[in-house]
């Protein structure tokens, strides 16, 4: 297969489309403000790209990189800015459901996401899926998604604290670091799938695989410090006022 081909993948496709609509429907009762809804089409668009161009192919077929890059995108990125897009009123409505709000609380999301992550790079479930891409891979990727929109959503939409929110990005980035260092400092390539395929660019399969550890370490490093660095300077700031106010005048 070519591995810049361009493929239109109905299914996925279709569900985009089903996600878009939906969004556009609550827009009408629920309306986000223009950052929220930027924040949603960023995402429909990072989706687009991982499963709509040539990266999907290379992905599937020839590099690991790629394809935790998808990961990344679907597990991570994708959801964050979905859950922002949402509007908080629409938030609080869907809030009044219990299993929303079982779902959704830190001590539940947080370990459903890991669990998905680590369980999915599991060598054998991982080629395993990647042996039946219309099926389980599917699974796969609609998991990496739901758990992600549900580990996001104690951030964002969330009512505990400022400082109890970067003590959960905190924790998020301890205990999903591992993984992307396991596989950078890995003396040899662990997916039988990626051995078998085609190389690309060049690249080794442990090449291939030490640049997926240390891309996906890097951006998780990135992406949860920023937002922790952004809760936790908040949470400062309210302490600090606090402080102020709370001094008996003399």
């Amino acid at each position: 297969m070519d591995p810049y081909s361009w493929h239109v993948h109905w299914s996925t496709l279709l569900v985009l489309a089903a996600m878009v609509a939906v969004y556009m429907w609550t827009q009408s009762r629920w309306p986000s403000d223009v950052r929220r809804r930027v924040a949603f089409d960023l995402a429909v668009i990072l989706l687009l790209a991982v499963y709509m161009t040539p990266l999907h192919t290379i992905a599937l077929h020839y590099l690991l990189s790629v394809h935790l890059l998808q990961n990344v995108v679907t597990a991570e990125w994708a959801p964050g800015l979905v859950v922002f897009g949402i509007a908080p009123a629409l938030a609080h409505e869907l809030e009044r459901f219990r299993v929303v709000r079982v779902a959704t609380h830190p001590l539940l999301a947080l370990p459903v996401w890991l669990a998905t992550y680590f369980v999915w790079h599991v060598p054998a479930i991982y080629d395993a899926a990647l042996e039946r891409q219309g099926s389980l891979l599917h699974l796969e990727h609609a998991t990496y998604f739901t758990a992600g929109l549900l580990m996001w959503w104690p951030v964002i939409h969330g009512r505990r604290s400022d400082g109890v929110k970067a003590l959960y990005l905190f924790a998020a980035f301890v205990l999903a670091s591992p993984l992307g260092l396991l596989l950078a400092l890995l003396p040899n390539p662990v997916y039988d799938f990626y051995e078998a395929a085609p190389q690309l660019w060049g690249l080794s399969d442990l090449t291939d695989q030490q640049i997926a550890g240390v891309t996906m370490a890097v951006e998780q490093a990135i992406v949860f410090f920023a937002v922790f660095a952004f809760f936790f300077g908040r949470f400062l700031r309210t302490e600090n006022i606090a402080g102020v106010f709370s001094e008996s005048p003399r």
